[in-house]
């Protein structure tokens, strides 16, 4: 039993520094990527064309993903406010919609508010 528990450590000490370069490399880009080190400042700088891609299609229809979530969250407010999931239901159908069509920065993926 004493030699199963060495052969075991020994086992799972050489996987975890397996994942150290890994692990490194991905902190590593991180760094190239962000000048401050806090992940919640990663700098985005997208391409113009996905900047126009966003100002001409994704916007508009986030726009009006944000109109028809509001209109579909009045409409079942009876219900949840039945149900007590108001809060639940306004965000996913007006805040995050919104949220993408109005904060994003243009041509990113996602939105820079990080407001909890």
């Amino acid at each position: 039993m004493n030699l199963f528990r060495t052969i075991t450590v020994a086992l799972a000490l050489t996987t975890g520094l397996l994942a150290l370069p890994a692990q490194a490399e991905e902190v590593q880009q991180a760094t190239i990527n962000n000048v401050s080190g806090d992940p919640q400042y990663a700098v985005q700088a997208p391409k113009g064309y996905a900047m126009i891609g966003d100002l001409f299609i994704a916007r508009p229809l986030l726009i009006g993903a944000t109109a028809i979530g509001a209109v579909a969250f009045v409409i079942s407010l009876p219900f949840t406010l039945a149900s007590g999931g108001v809060k639940d239901a306004g965000t996913a159908l007006v805040v995050e919609p919104g949220r993408e069509a109005f904060v994003r920065c243009l041509g990113c993926d996602t939105s820079g508010y990080q407001h909890n």
